[in-house]
């Protein structure tokens, strides 16, 4: 099987990028958290980008809000959040 190189720095494949993309990346920026793709000479970006596309991304509306796009939802974030201010307030008493 070949594989489709996008990333020659660290060895990232289209196949990989698209899995990421699967997962909710939507950026560049996004799959370079993910993967490392695009972080060292940068010469990957556009093919990324071209990848990703300018479709729909489920996930694009939360990111254009300035909210994580991958990870904890917001409500998820909030009760993490709630736990964690509670156990300061047990501790402080």
């Amino acid at each position: 099987m070949n594989r489709v190189y996008v990333c020659s720095c660290f060895g990232v494949t289209e196949k990989q990028v698209k899995e990421h993309a699967d997962a909710g990346a939507c950026t560049p920026r996004q799959i370079a958290s993910a993967c490392k793709a695009g972080t060292d000479c940068g010469s990957c970006v556009r093919r990324i980008q071209a990848i990703l596309g300018r479709g729909n991304c489920p996930r694009r509306e939360l990111v254009e809000q300035g909210m994580p796009a991958l990870g904890s939802t917001p409500a998820g974030l909030a009760e993490e959040f709630s736990e964690e201010f509670s156990e300061e307030l047990s501790e402080a008493a």
